[in-house]
């Protein structure tokens, strides 16, 4: 799907200022699925048989308004020629000795043609438009209208299809946000010019759920230990959890926290078994954090949370398995043709191979 957007729709991210704050905001984004889907059921509406025997008698009204300027056009051609016919007679039943009344017939008589001549070009190129729009097979149409929902929910066909079929339909699809009602509004240009506004739930990400809130120490004392206090800090403000005086955690006042709590700093070389973080896992695997997080959730992936919202920690040897190989080898498959030509173009040729 194609999208005109000053955000990002398919990954969020944890901002980080010059400050030193980390994770205290996250980037507005959207899941892809969900507004390919609205889109997708907006697609399929438009083609239903209400919206085709909408279409057939909205061109069969443009057709019948196309016939009744060309029968104009006809009467006004009739008209110019009988006033060319009239000038003529007028112009040969003059007598030659008035010359003066010779010319003046004889002007009226070439604007006469001039205008029977511009009033056929009129209606051959009114001919012309009228025959250079496709024809409409009404039972083509309904077929098409009962058949693509099946063909666009087959389980065979692919994303590139899918495409196709939208392009054809949809020229492109804004999307904005309504901060009030926290609602996406996508504004869907279909081709030919028209546009339909829906509107997309926003989902209430980085809100630790109720019932489960907790202080910063608490989540120290859970936490301490097994993450660097920037991870620390990230979790902290997702959940949004604030310091005493209501600002935003840094690594700095993670750190003091911690020592005033007398907490161990983070050691990387004392787990057992070693784990990696998402952002870790992905990197290493060479996919996008989004995909590490569907395959955590597809259960592919084994992964432990010590608390709700805290990071995710990974075994370094689930990563070898062959279910996350083929989860892998899939995920290869739906890439599109240009990032895989891209990431081509950045590898180097060594000489010899």
């Amino acid at each position: 799907m194609f999208y005109k957007t000053g955000t990002d729709l398919s990954h969020r991210y944890q901002c980080r200022g010059d400050d030193g704050h980390v994770g205290a905001g996250l980037c507005i984004g959207a899941g892809g699925g969900s507004i390919d889907a609205l889109v997708a059921s907006q697609l399929l509406e438009a083609v239903s048989g209400q919206a085709v025997q909408a279409a057939l008698l909205a061109e069969q009204q443009v057709a019948r308004a196309q016939e009744t300027v060309r029968l104009a056009v006809e009467k006004e051609l009739d008209e110019a020629r009988y006033a060319a016919e009239l000038a003529e007679r007028r112009y040969e039943h003059v007598d030659p000795a008035k010359r003066h009344v010779a010319r003046t017939l004889e002007a009226r008589w070439n604007a006469a043609l001039e205008r029977v001549a511009a009033v056929e070009h009129k209606l051959a190129a009114l001919g012309a438009e009228i025959r250079a729009k496709p024809g409409v097979n009404p039972a083509v149409l309904m077929r098409l209208a009962t058949d693509l929902p099946s063909v666009w929910n087959a389980a065979g066909t692919d994303a590139r299809a899918r495409q196709r079929l939208v392009r054809l339909l949809i020229e492109e699809v804004v999307i904005d946000i309504d901060a009030e009602e926290n609602e996406f509004i996508l504004l869907i240009h279909w081709i030919g010019g028209r546009h339909t506004e829906v509107r997309l739930a926003r989902r209430k990400t980085g809100r630790f759920p109720p019932g489960r809130t907790l202080t910063a120490p608490e989540v120290l004392r859970k936490l301490a230990g097994h993450w660097p206090d920037r991870e620390l800090a990230v979790t902290l403000n997702r959940m949004r959890c604030r310091t005493e005086d209501g600002e935003t955690w840094t690594t700095v006042r993670v750190a003091e926290l911690r020592d005033r709590l007398a907490i161990p700093p983070y050691d990387p070389d004392a787990e057992v078994p070693k784990t990696l973080s998402v952002d870790a896992a992905a990197k290493r695997l060479g996919v996008c954090v989004a995909s590490v997080h569907k395959l955590i959730r597809s259960q592919t992936l084994p992964a432990t949370q010590i608390m709700y919202s805290a990071p995710w920690k990974i075994p370094v040897d689930a990563l070898e398995t062959e279910a996350v190989r083929i989860e892998l080898q899939e995920i290869a498959a739906r890439r599109p043709r240009q990032a895989l030509d891209n990431v081509a173009n950045r590898s180097m040729n060594l000489p010899g191979f």
